[in-house]
């Protein structure tokens, strides 16, 4: 009778475990807010919607990692390609954010607590104005875990 707290808790803590993310948000993205800069990189996560297969439950969940835009105040005349912010390095972090939960689901310990991957996983990249320029990486992701509920 906790599939939600159940799945929502373990996305958490494996995220909150994870390298490249101080923060975990859940809920409406418009409650968080977005000038507190020191949570940030951050990640966030929102329930969708859950197909009942009998003996599983199939959760989606999309998450969304990301990171401040910072500008260097340097002007960076060796090489255009890499301008004079951290995109790249914003977008490199929160994909492998990502990437390591994904494996972890597909193949690592969550995979062995019957936490399942169900489908191919497409990442998308984003760069947003909030009151800050964030960078990072969106995905929709179905979970299937075990129906603990019972009959009786």
């Amino acid at each position: 009778m906790n599939s939600v707290y159940n799945i929502l808790d373990t996305i958490k803590t494996e995220l909150r475990n994870t390298k490249g993310v101080t923060t975990v948000t859940f809920g409406n993205l418009s409650d968080v807010d977005m000038d507190k800069t020191t949570m940030f990189p951050l990640a966030h996560l929102v329930l969708g919607n859950t197909i009942h297969k009998g003996n599983t439950l199939e959760f989606t969940i999309k998450i969304l990692c990301a990171d401040i835009i910072d500008y260097n105040k340097d002007e960076a005349n060796f090489d255009d390609f890499y301008q004079n912010d951290n995109l790249q390095d914003v977008l490199n972090t929160q994909f492998e954010v990502l990437n390591r939960l994904i494996t972890v689901l597909k193949r690592g310990d969550l995979f062995e607590s019957n936490y399942q991957v169900t489908t191919d996983v497409v990442l998308e990249p984003f760069i947003e104005r909030f009151s800050n320029l964030l960078a990072g990486w969106g995905v929709d992701i179905s979970i299937q875990i075990p129906n603990s509920s019972t009959v009786c």
